[in-house]
């Protein structure tokens, strides 16, 4: 897929990090080191993971969503759901006249009714149900001209289809209440079979049924408002294909086809040769983004440092897989702008396992020298990344952002 170049507003850009990347990519055009970048300050030092900020996907759906502002003045403009997971850039659309039709939870905040056909209704990057389309279309809407899915969403979707025609259920890893999943369920569902499973845990649940080591009626409750409408588990765990979510974990979603495969391997006693009779090859459906960035995550976490932090929308399921990988590591402070970093004595952060903000004080280590790993998700604009950066650098007796930024424009 050719990689096409995007029109993103100044405010989100970043002279430092612009630079970094730019250095990085020439030094590396093949993508094959993901070490991270230090930056020296001296008595602070940060490593930047290689890959982080702004994917494919979100520069295309900003770009759409300035350009339809200024090409439509005068037009009422909407937002079917947040464009992306980052409240920066929700913020300022909807600062420029932009309304929201759904929260992220798909709850109605603007009734379909009040739409007309004279209106604009932007798709958000992780796509819609096939219902809410259709419902826009019948309101007269052209919903294609300001679709802005992301192409590796559609991806997915036309990876599910192709199993579909092979008579294959669809296990979609994923998170049941995300746009982007339940738009992939939508999808998938009016092709075949479906089932959203969330974790490695529901899919031992799920083993147990395709094993029939629980009773059929359990899985109705198990997997409630998780399967398509008329699923027969009788019928249709008989043959399965695995996809999943853009944004998951690359290791969860191998672990989980791995494990039902093997799983499937012991209901038919089936040979190596003999598995794709009941288990489709989907390969991996995660974006280069997302695998990018969670692989240079693990390059920068080979560095020894005091603490790192994650920087992104707290409701980005792209920047709480970093965090969780970066916590298995060492303390990870996960803010989704420079402005929780509220002195060098205390932070607000964010814990996405309990879904609370949390204050930490004396976060800093009181040393001669500090070293930070910092990385951010992928709707994170490299502006805030830079935030952060300076608001660190001046807790410290240290080199300016300026002074490190010379060394990587020479």
């Amino acid at each position: 897929m050719p990689m096409k170049t995007f029109d993103v507003p100044i405010i989100y850009r970043s002279p430092l990090i612009s630079a970094i990347k730019k250095k990085r990519k020439e030094e590396d055009r093949l993508k094959k080191d993901f070490s991270p970048t230090l930056l020296d300050f001296g008595s602070l030092r940060i490593y930047l993971a290689r890959h982080f900020g702004f994917c494919y996907g979100v520069e295309n759906a900003i770009d759409i969503a300035f350009k339809t502002i200024e090409e439509n003045k005068g037009k009422r403009i909407f937002l079917l759901s947040e464009m992306i997971h980052n409240p920066q850039v929700n913020a300022d659309l909807e600062d420029s006249g932009i309304s929201f039709i759904q929260d992220t939870s798909g709850k109605q905040i603007l009734p379909f009714e009040d739409l007309t056909s004279d209106d604009i209704v932007l798709i958000p990057a992780f796509g819609t149900t096939l219902e809410i389309e259709k419902k826009l279309q019948r309101i007269g809407i052209n919903i294609e001209k300001y679709d802005t899915t992301c192409p590796f969403v559609e991806k997915v979707w036309n990876r599910s289809e192709a199993i579909a025609k092979n008579n294959y259920t669809i296990i979609i890893h994923g998170k049941p209440t995300h746009e982007e999943t339940r738009a992939t369920f939508s999808h998938a569902a009016v092709n075949a079979p479906s089932l959203v499973i969330r974790d490695m845990e529901q899919a031992r649940v799920l083993a147990q049924y395709i094993l029939n080591e629980k009773p059929a009626k359990q899985f109705y409750i198990d997997f409630q408002d998780q399967y398509s409408e008329g699923f027969n588990i009788e019928k249709n765990l008989q043959r399965i294909g695995v996809v999943n979510q853009t944004t998951m974990l690359a290791s969860d979603t191998q672990a989980i086809a791995d494990f039902l495969k093997e799983i499937i391997v012991k209901k038919f006693n089936l040979s190596e040769t003999a598995v794709k009779e009941h288990f489709a090859d989907t390969r991996d459906t995660l974006c280069y983004a997302t695998n990018d960035n969670q692989t240079a995550v693990l390059g920068m976490l080979d560095v020894e440092a005091d603490l790192a932090i994650v920087v992104g929308g707290y409701n980005s399921s792209n920047t709480s897989h970093l965090v969780e990988l970066c916590e298995e590591r060492l303390q990870t402070f996960y803010i989704n702008s420079s402005d929780k970093i509220i002195s060098d004595h205390t932070i607000l952060h964010y814990d996405f396992h309990t879904k609370m903000e949390l204050v930490t004080e004396n976060y800093l280590p009181k040393k001669e020298k500090s070293t930070i790993l910092i990385t951010s998700g992928a709707s994170c604009p490299d502006a805030m990344v830079e935030g952060v950066i300076k608001k660190l650098v001046g807790f410290y007796p240290c080199k300016s952002v300026d002074e490190v930024l010379q060394q990587f424009t020479v």
